[in-house]
């Protein structure tokens, strides 16, 4: 059975995320527009500095952080900002960006995942108009990235009191 096109760029994702360097979780980016690939990017130290693997250790591992925290103690730059760093902002307009995680230790596909806080900033600036997100082999999540601009603007009337 022929995969559907989301399913095929969740495949390649699937993929690039098995370069990645993370002791931890291992994402894979892909950004497609018009059927063409324009980006990817996987998880992994700053170009030229050593990365956890090389160091076998992982600053958030060993400070027994919980997934999802504390970003800044991660040596990675996320997949996702790798892709986008690596794109022209006009071929990302109205693009859609495919993420996939795997388990570091396992190869596992990661359900339930989806950008940092970060990510989705810089998802949002870059034009791209949705993330599909793989949940396992022919399950996928779609985010409308239109919504979390609103969540931007709701997060901030909440914390202005409004």
């Amino acid at each position: 059975m022929r995969p559907s096109k989301d399913e095929y760029y969740l495949n390649i994702a699937t993929q690039v995320a098995e370069r990645g360097t993370c002791l931890r979780r291992c994402f894979g980016a892909v950004i497609v527009k018009d059927d063409q690939v324009i980006s990817t990017g996987y998880a992994g130290a700053p170009r030229g500095a050593k990365n956890c693997c090389e160091l076998a250790s992982c600053p958030r591992e060993a400070a027994k952080i919980p997934p999802g925290e504390r970003y800044e103690l991660c040596r990675s730059v996320h997949a996702e900002a790798n892709a986008i760093i690596q794109a022209d902002r006009l071929d990302m307009i109205g693009s859609t960006l495919y993420l996939a995680c795997l388990d570091a230790k396992t190869r596992q596909i990661t359900p339930g995942t989806k950008p940092c806080r970060m990510c989705t900033r810089l998802i949002i600036n870059a034009g791209i108009s949705r993330v599909v997100v793989r949940e396992e082999v022919g399950r996928s999540k779609t985010f409308e990235v239109a919504a979390w601009v609103r969540e931007e603007d709701l997060d901030l009337a909440d914390a202005k009191g409004y």
